[in-house]
């Protein structure tokens, strides 16, 4: 997996146009500790099996003492790009093999799973865990040890998490290190290629017009594709938190390398040709962040964790309807998920403006951890008790979720905003499209062991946690304000204040109410899918729970086209034609989910309506950033997500109830043509259909 990595950021560098070479030059501290590190690391491996007895008497210390040197070396080396996200996987990995006195853990079924046997093991430093999910399980920090099968031709292999960090972080190093030093100049642009002048590799950019960094994206502006600033919560407006999703916000940037105007041309060494395509590619803003240490660590560490996101709420969905085999009580835990964006998600920024972000963020992901820990055996016990951890999960996620939003300008420019934002979206799309099938693959993997599903989801906020930690976050200068309870009071007459707007500006209001309905066949596909994929798709094709997490991936790769079509030719079309046309395919694309079984026809309606989705979401989303006055944007996206994300939640419940005597299938259908007779109200609704 750590070879994979490498290589698969070697040809991502090459087809970029990098430069090999880069490779040879890479300026790393403390070399000779990390050179160390690993000689007593597999030294001590030799040593135990030649049969040396000093080396298995001292053989946790040994271990440990390796580990600890490349710990403190790759932390010496953490302004490198990809380094940190290393760092947090190596620690990952101690923390499993100091558990188990200087072992290495390893699953039983995993490793049959990926095509080995138990004589495959190194003798010498691998041994089981028990295969029963047990209190012994987690002692041995079963979490954290080489438990993901990875049964592929040549590379097969079983990894632990903190393998996957790993590897996606040598992989981003390599990459990043091959990007760095093209030194292109003009449009007043210049580069600083010296890491001891620099402060960490990558290239130093003078502030450059944000129009130029959308156009360079390829992202037209004003179709919302990348949401600039304040109202940038999400690209899917109108979705909720669940579990522990996340969104991507933005407020006012600080520039992390200061103003260098002065000494950049004296650190500039001679100028060197460098192709055309070279100089293209290295005032990307995506090449950018890529060697910004920070932002590249912060996005590798969410990403990561939202694969482990997907692998819960798959785990989630299949373990309450295996238990309960109630449509009604399957619909209610994602219900149950859903309340907090009602009641929390409104104030929550109000205490999160008051608190230290990166500890906010630390603090909810040990949180959410802790609470996933216990998700399966709270069900063990009784099924109605994961109904509060659920709650309790989606609550966390509502203060990580602006904490997070918060921090993105905190750690990149402000004319690479935009580019983090959407950057920070695909990463949210790259896991829906294969976090699903992955988990899908995993969950049915796993059977009756479901548990270390949840587990290892629990494993990926700690990893998350420990690289939030080692990432410097700014603090931001606040002015002295009220109290909390003050806060609140306010806040609420603020609502008023937007409630009064939004009912003054009919094309957002008559938005919102059609949204409210429009949006319930959304709760219906949430609530009711996983029950649809084991009653009414036919899997000959492709079994349970598998069809179900490949509408779930059917769904993003629509989302992924949809955004990107607004993007390139949004703006030549009215929003609100966009907005109804959206609405009316997204409901009969739910429609058509509903009534078949065919599992190609179904993936293919679930495409159509991740495309729709986004057809409608992104002009609503430009129309509110339009016409709401900036200071009254978030009261106003406040009270537009309650009532939509209410009606959404209703119909959970609703469909739920429906799907006890009717066929999950039919229940769809008939929520998918609501959503086609709001398209149709809002068509005869001037104020949507012309704005």
């Amino acid at each position: 997996m750590l070879i994979g990595g490498i290589v698969l950021g070697f040809l991502l560098g090459l087809v970029l146009r990098g430069r090999p070479g880069n490779l040879l030059d890479a300026r790393l501290r403390w070399p000779a500790g990390l050179f160390f590190a690993v000689i007593v690391r597999f030294g001590t491996e030799i040593a135990i099996r030649d049969g040396v007895t000093l080396a298995e008497t001292l053989r946790l210390p040994l271990y440990a003492g390796a580990f600890g040197l490349l710990l403190a070396a790759l932390w010496l080396n953490r302004a490198q790009p990809g380094m940190l996200v290393v760092c947090v996987g190596v620690a990952s990995n101690t923390l499993a093999v100091v558990a188990n006195g200087g072992w290495m853990p390893v699953w039983g079924p995993s490793l049959a799973l990926a095509g080995f046997s138990t004589n495959d093991l190194v003798p010498t430093f691998h041994v089981l865990l028990p295969e029963a999910l047990d209190v012994q399980f987690l002692r041995m920090a079963g979490p954290f040890g080489d438990l993901i099968p990875l049964p592929l031709p040549i590379l097969a292999n079983v990894a632990s998490i903190g393998d996957a960090f790993i590897s996606a972080g040598l992989g981003w190093f390599v990459l990043a290190t091959m990007l760095r030093g093209t030194r292109p100049t003009g449009e007043g642009t210049l580069y600083i290629t010296d890491p001891a002048a620099a402060g960490m590799v990558g290239s130093i950019r003078l502030r450059r017009p944000i129009a130029a960094a959308l156009s360079r994206t390829g992202i037209a502006p004003e179709t919302g594709l990348a949401p600039p600033l304040a109202y940038a919560e999400s690209i899917a407006l109108d979705r909720p938190t669940l579990l522990g999703g996340t969104s991507a916000g933005a407020m006012p940037a600080t520039t992390y390398w200061g103003d260098l105007a002065s000494t950049a041309p004296a650190l500039l060494g001679a100028q060197t040709a460098v192709p055309p395509i070279v100089v293209r590619i290295g005032r990307h803003p995506y090449v950018r962040l890529a060697l910004d240490a920070r932002f590249s660590a912060f996005w590798i560490g969410q990403t990561i964790s939202l694969f482990g996101d997907r692998l819960h709420q798959v785990a989630l969905a299949v373990l309450v309807l295996g238990i309960t085999n109630s449509p009604l009580a399957t619909g209610l835990v994602f219900l149950t998920a859903a309340l907090p964006n009602l009641f929390i998600s409104p104030i929550a920024g109000t205490f999160v403006d008051r608190w230290d972000l990166k500890t906010t963020m630390v603090v909810s992901d040990l949180l959410r951890a802790s609470i996933v820990l216990l998700i399966p055996v709270a069900a063990a016990q009784d099924v109605w008790l994961v109904f509060p951890l659920v709650f309790a999960v989606t609550t966390v996620s509502l203060f990580f979720r602006p904490a997070k939003a918060a921090t993105v300008p905190r750690i990149v420019r402000r004319d690479d905003l935009l580019a983090a934002n959407s950057a920070t979206w695909t990463g949210e799309t790259i896991a829906d499209i294969a976090g699903y099938p992955l988990a899908g693959f995993f969950v049915a993997f796993l059977g009756a062991d479901i548990r270390l599903a949840f587990w290892a989801d629990a494993a990926t906020y700690v990893v998350s946690a420990a690289l939030i930690l080692g990432i410097s976050v700014p603090p931001i200068v606040r002015a002295a304000g009220p109290a909390v309870g003050g806060a609140v009071r306010r806040f609420l007459g603020e609502l008023r204040d937007g409630w009064r707007f939004l009912r003054g500006v009919p094309s957002l209001y008559q938005n919102t109410l059609v949204s409210a309905v429009a949006q319930v066949s959304i709760g219906a596909t949430i609530a009711l899918t996983v029950v649809y994929a084991r009653d009414v798709l036919d899997g000959s094709l492709v079994a349970y729970p598998q069809n179900y997490t490949l509408i779930e991936a059917a769904i993003g790769v629509g989302n992924l086209v949809g955004g990107l079509a607004v993007g390139a030719v949004g703006a030549h079309f009215r929003k609100g034609r966009l907005i109804v046309g959206g609405i009316v395919v997204m409901g009969a694309s739910i429609a058509l989910l509903g009534a078949t079984g065919n599992l190609l026809l179904a993936s293919a309606a679930s495409v159509g309506y991740g495309v729709a989705n986004l057809v409608y979401v992104i002009p609503t989303q430009t129309l509110f950033a339009e016409l709401t006055p900036l200071r009254m944007m978030g009261r106003v996206v406040a009270i537009r997500s309650s009532l939509v994300f209410g009606s959404l939640t209703l119909a959970m419940a609703v469909s739920g109830a429906m799907a006890e005597v009717l066929s999950a299938g039919v229940v769809i259908t008939i929520f998918g043509l609501v959503t086609v007779a709001a398209g149709g109200v809002a068509w005869l609704l001037p104020a949507i259909r012309d704005s």
